[in-house]
């Protein structure tokens, strides 16, 4: 790899998590709850809470370093598959105690995951991913109001996080040439992340 090939993916990288930190900045505004969650315009808003966010570029940052090529989009598929069913059981009035907790958790989770990328079993990550999806679906589903129409909120989820999931891919492309200590200090970033919003839930 040429050094000029070298200095095109650093900047790449450095571009991708500067996006990534001005959405994270943005998310970081908006909670839970406090907006609406009756319209498509509300779903596509919803999942740049911070916690949401980070666990979503997360998830595809991951995949695209530990799975192999011809199946880097079973991560964010199976996150997505999930996150519908959870929040379609939500909507239907399941509730989980600690719901919120275990989504701030989750980032933790990925955080960790994303340390250790190439060491995490396929099928460890991938079932851990879809637990954790189903309590931010859990959670996107619950505050949907009576009455509310559920079929534009949840398309305006489901395109926000597939969008968040494709920046991840595509920043885990990005740095899949970096070394391992790059990896274990982006995941010891969002794991850290995760224990003060835990802290502060």
């Amino acid at each position: 790899m040429t050094m000029t090939t070298k200095t095109k993916k650093t900047t790449t990288t450095l571009r991708t998590l500067g996006a990534i930190a001005a959405l994270a900045a943005t998310g970081a505004a908006q909670a839970h709850t406090g907006h609406g969650t009756d319209s498509l315009f509300a779903g596509l808003a919803h999942p740049l809470g911070l916690d949401h966010l980070l666990a979503m570029v997360a998830v595809g940052t991951w995949s695209a370093v530990a799975l192999p090529a011809g199946r880097r989009a079973a991560g964010p598929a199976t996150f997505l598959a999930a996150l519908l069913a959870g929040a379609v059981a939500g909507a239907a009035g399941l509730a989980l105690p600690l719901t919120e907790t275990a989504i701030a958790a989750s980032v933790l989770l990925f955080g960790l995951m994303l340390a250790f990328a190439r060491q995490v079993p396929v099928g460890a990550g991938l079932a851990l991913t879809a637990a954790a999806a189903l309590m931010h679906g859990l959670a996107h589903g619950a505050e949907l109001p009576a009455g509310g129409l559920f079929a534009g909120y949840a398309a305006g989820f489901v395109v926000t996080t597939a969008l968040l999931h494709a920046a991840g891919l595509g920043l885990g492309r990005a740095m899949a040439h970096l070394q391992a200590r790059v990896w274990q200090v982006l995941g010891g970033a969002v794991g850290l992340t995760g224990l003060v919003l835990l802290a502060r839930g």
